[in-house]
């Protein structure tokens, strides 16, 4: 914890909001828009696979932007970073707002995450800034409770904005809520890490820093099985629109109310987890969130293989898939940052990278493969659980867990 400023620190719960609308930036930038899908296919006169590729485009600008944020964040403190990130989050949502193909698009929000990521990166290392590793886990618990806004409110809020006032109207409201957001660090945030000039910004040296990260056991042990967990997640958002929109009908309101149910799952799990951990460790409260998981995948896809589900059967198993991540992700973040203090930027960077790097991935499979069968989805899903499982089981044999 950074000693230095905690005279001055604000009180915790402006801390953990602050933190909190930091980390949905990203997220409302990828639930806002989703229903509408239909329209901008239609609008661009391509499919709404097609239109997909955008937001795999994003997932790849938030994964490669995030190692290029690590090292800043460590070297010149956490507030410049996000001052130049967020001016080129909100540069890059008007530049959505008049794109003229989805081709345009597609490259405006690879500009638009590299500009984004970074709050997401800031908010990680701040949390290992502002508090104690022993409150980690409970703090990323409570982020996410502030976290759970992004999908609950924003695919509602884009279906309504959609049907009423059209596509483009979205990333204006984006590029208004990132405004906000900027103001608020600008003015009432402190700084949490004063800068390092001792961090190198040389490339070589960069890479030297990451590799020393990675290579810290419980790093790659917690980090490698979350991010392919919960790259599951990302091919979820990626597919919802073509399971929901195209293959049972529904209209853009109703996927957005949808959307929102089966986000409380992960909701209500990460507050769970604040129980949990209470009785448990947080390591073994992780593994049973991957083992839940693995199995819910593999049932899903079962099933969908032989043809016997319908929406709401799918709607189950979605919400209970969705809430085995609640238990993984924030015990997973806060195992793989203890070690790190001086260095919580590059970490959370490089946990931000593989985690992301991993959804990219399996949102772009979901693009490429992904018809109106919900089978491809079912077997990414299934997936990247028991990947999650076995990289987890195999990293944890050369960590003495205590």
């Amino acid at each position: 914890m950074n000693t230095s400023h905690s005279a001055k620190r604000p009180g915790r719960l402006f801390l953990i909001l602050t933190l909190g609308s930091l980390s949905t930036i990203s997220p409302f930038a990828i639930d806002l828009y989703l229903p509408a899908f239909s329209q901008m296919a239609e609008f661009f006169q391509t499919t709404s696979a097609r239109v997909a590729l955008s937001l795999s485009s994003y997932f790849v600008g938030l994964a490669v932007g995030q190692l290029f944020y690590g090292p800043l964040l460590d070297r010149w403190g956490r507030k410049r970073p996000l001052y130049f990130g967020l001016g080129l989050f909100v540069a890059a949502s008007f530049a959505c707002w008049q794109a003229s193909s989805v081709d345009e698009l597609i490259a405006v929000r690879f500009l638009q995450a590299l500009g984004g990521c970074v709050a997401g990166v800031a908010a990680t290392a701040m949390v290992r800034d502002f508090f104690p590793p022993q409150e980690g886990a409970k703090v990323f618990s409570l982020l996410m409770l502030v976290l759970s806004v992004s999908p609950l409110l924003a695919p509602t809020i884009g279906g309504f904005v959609t049907a009423y006032l059209g596509w483009r109207w979205v990333f204006l409201l984006l590029a208004v809520i990132v405004s906000l957001i900027l103001a608020n660090v600008i003015f009432f945030l402190p700084e949490g890490h004063e800068p390092d000039r001792a961090v190198s910004l040389k490339p070589v040296e960069i890479l030297k820093g990451y590799w020393r990260i990675l290579r810290e056991p419980k790093f790659h042990a917690f980090a490698g099985a979350a991010a392919l967990s919960f790259s599951g997640l990302f091919a979820y958002v990626a597919g919802a629109p073509l399971i929901f929109m195209e293959n049972f009908g529904v209209g853009p309101e109703l996927f957005g109310l949808i959307f929102a149910g089966l986000s409380v799952g992960l909701i209500g799990a990460s507050q769970l987890n604040i129980l949990l951990i209470r009785r448990f460790r947080g390591d073994q409260v992780f593994l049973f969130g991957l083992m839940a998981q693995s199995v819910v995948g593999l049932v899903f896809f079962l099933g969908t293989w032989a043809g016997v589900y319908g929406l709401a059967s799918t709607i189950l198993l979605l919400f209970l898939f969705l809430s085995s991540l609640g238990l993984i992700f924030p015990n997973a973040s806060a195992l793989a940052l203890a070690p790190f203090s001086r260095n919580a930027g590059s970490a959370s960077a490089l946990l931000g990278f593989l985690q992301i790097g991993a959804g990219a991935l399996a949102s772009g499979v979901i693009g490429l493969v992904a018809g109106k069968s919900i089978l491809p989805i079912a077997a990414v899903l299934s997936a990247t659980a028991f990947a999650g499982l076995l990289a987890f089981l195999v990293g944890k044999k050369r960590l003495p867990l205590n």
